[in-house]
């Protein structure tokens, strides 16, 4: 792998070369890795840059707002809602859409972020991250509303994350395999560090939320079961389990060497479909993964086709490994 393929130098070679993105998607994904650079930056600043702790509000699902969680939703805003490329944003960090401001030349996509995945971590100094996604705006209308977010995730021309880890490494596709870039700290740039990342198959690692168990419905709990008995038990081969709490991380570990990662449905909430948010979590990282070999479903269906009918929507996700997740998907389908 070179090591002087910016991401920017990756951006025009899809656009002029492989003809995958317009220029002004271009522009879009360059203006967002730089936003995330900045949000990088904050986040290795911790306790020296006064941004550990809590903000003392909350956001739409009633979480405790981190003092990053604001400041990486703040970043993002600023840095986007001036280019000309996008006509309105949406973030789990507010309630509503953030349409461009008039005096700014709106443009014809839809940018959808999760700006600081994994806030729990943020005060312990372990990896978070920003999860974003793009739509194209709805034709032959001039303002936008809520509803034009409601896309099914198919329906996505580009989605990524930033992991802020040891490294801080940008993860994207735009429907032509998966690429990661490196931040070079001496240079200022994203640097091309592996593409065409491809998902095993196969995998003897889950991650999961093992406090749980009891809450979960019974298809989870068997495959779960199933892997804890390791080579004595139907799946014949021993399992490790890991669980970071922050999805960024998690789906990182899964995208460098393998594995499935399960966020379900639990009975505590029963009339949520889920934890995670379907337009800010689950419909980019499920792009990723399958733009990997590997596949994602609510247990029920794929992730990429279902139809949104609300912004903050959550559901059930697993993900991951392909034979894995097919399996569990399967016991959903069949729990006999």
């Amino acid at each position: 792998m070179s090591n002087n393929i910016s991401l920017t130098r990756y951006l025009v070679e899809q656009q002029r070369i492989d003809g995958h993105i317009p220029s002004q998607l271009r522009l879009l994904l360059e203006v967002v890795a730089r936003a995330c650079k900045g949000i990088s930056q904050a986040v290795n600043k911790g306790a020296l840059g006064g941004v550990l702790g809590t903000a003392g509000s909350e956001n739409v699902q009633g979480e405790v707002q981190k003092k990053l969680d604001i400041i990486a939703n703040e970043v993002l805003i600023e840095a986007n809602e001036w280019g000309g490329h996008l006509a309105a944003m949406a973030s789990e960090e507010m309630d509503s859409i953030y349409s461009i401001p008039n005096r700014y030349p709106q443009g014809e996509y839809l940018l959808l972020f999760d700006p600081l995945d994994g806030s729990s971590n943020i005060d312990v100094n372990v990896s978070i991250g920003t999860i974003f996604s793009v739509l194209k705006k709805p034709e032959g209308q001039e303002s936008v509303e809520e509803k034009d977010f409601l896309q099914a995730g198919n329906k996505q021309v580009a989605a990524g994350y930033c992991v802020y880890g040891p490294q801080t490494t940008l993860v994207l596709t735009v429907g032509d395999g998966v690429a990661m870039f490196t931040l070079d700290r001496e240079q200022g740039s994203f640097v091309l560090t592996e593409e065409n990342v491809q998902i095993p198959a196969d995998t003897k690692e889950f991650a999961i939320n093992m406090s749980n168990m009891r809450h979960w419905d019974e298809p989870v709990k068997r495959y779960i079961d199933e892997c804890l008995q390791g080579k004595e038990g139907p799946r014949g081969k021993d399992f490790n389990m890991r669980w970071i709490a922050s999805m960024v991380a998690d789906v990182h570990r899964i995208l460098t060497r393998g594995g499935v990662f399960m966020y379900p449905w639990d009975k505590r909430e029963p009339e949520k479909a889920g934890k995670l948010r379907l337009m800010y979590e689950a419909n980019p990282m499920s792009w990723l993964i399958e733009q990997a070999g590997g596949a994602a479903t609510n247990g029920k269906e794929r992730i990429l086709d279902i139809q949104p009918t609300k912004l903050h929507e959550r559901v059930s996700v697993m993900l991951g490994s392909k034979n894995e997740v097919e399996r569990v998907t399967a016991y959903h389908a069949k729990p006999n």
